[in-house]
């Protein structure tokens, strides 16, 4: 699968050379410079990319497996699988991040740690070099990525169109009993898109119902997918939804107050 990876990117590279005045297509290989330290990252762009419109943007936070330094691994889970199946469900610039070996990428909701400022930074870089909508900005994750979207999405509801956490587990060790009230109180007026399967045996599915719960009783515009008789990997069968595509690329940032700081 990296190799795969790698000739996209060469691919990708090779266009560059010969063809300038068209941006280069596929998954891309890039780094940036963050806290005197360098980090590889992939982006994929749409074949059909042109600058002339406003592209949605997805920022994909993988699970543990994938991390590491190489800046490719990210892209061979989750939403990379689903966009190599049929990249035309994912009319979208997605951002694959990398969190580093031995690292969470969410230190609490209170402190989004070097790995979350990895995630923003890479972000950031990918709306400052492509034709981007800020309205129509995405958060997701898988697993370990999946309480990274959770966590970051509360530090700053504003940012997002919408979330999807994908088997990913709400606890704060610092402060337990307030998780659920810190969900409703940030992400009430943010659209929430949760997939978990029935038969999780790494984060119990209860993680997912207790926050779906506490969201709805709310009024916060949440969706579920339970996944019945799957396991962990719930992630194939959620992001090869054709309806959560179809829902996500719906939802725009909505202007709302800031609540308190979590």
């Amino acid at each position: 699968m990296l190799a795969a990876a790698l000739g996209v990117l060469i691919m990708s590279l090779a266009a560059t050379t010969t063809a300038p005045s068209v941006a280069p297509a596929g998954f891309l290989y890039k780094t940036l410079e963050l806290d005197g330290a360098t980090y590889a990252y992939s982006v994929f762009v749409p074949p059909d990319y042109t600058p002339a419109r406003k592209w949605p943007v997805v920022l994909f936070l993988h699970g543990s497996g994938e991390r590491g330094a190489d800046g490719l691994l990210s892209t061979e889970v989750g939403i990379g699988s689903a966009i190599r199946r049929d990249f035309r469900r994912v009319p979208a610039i997605v951002v694959f991040p990398q969190c580093r070996a031995g690292q969470a990428w969410v230190v609490s909701p209170q402190d989004i740690g070097p790995m979350g400022r990895l995630a923003l930074a890479s972000l950031d870089a990918a709306m400052r070099d492509y034709s981007t909508d800020p309205e129509r900005v995405y958060l997701t994750g898988l697993s370990l990525g999946g309480q990274g979207a959770w966590w970051l999405a509360i530090n700053d509801p504003r940012r997002w169109a919408a979330v999807v956490p994908v088997c990913g587990f709400l606890e704060d060790k610092d402060r337990p009993s307030q998780m659920l009230a810190l969900l409703t109180e940030h992400l009430r007026d943010v659209p929430v898109w949760v997939v978990h399967g029935e038969k999780d045996p790494v984060v119990p599915v209860e993680r997912s119902r207790e926050a779906v719960a506490a969201l709805r009783a709310a009024g916060a515009p949440v969706r579920y997918v339970e996944l019945p008789g799957v396991g962990h990997n719930a992630w194939d069968k959620g992001y090869a939804d054709a309806a959560l595509w179809t829902w996500l690329f719906e939802q725009r940032r909505a202007p709302a107050t800031r609540p308190a700081e979590p």
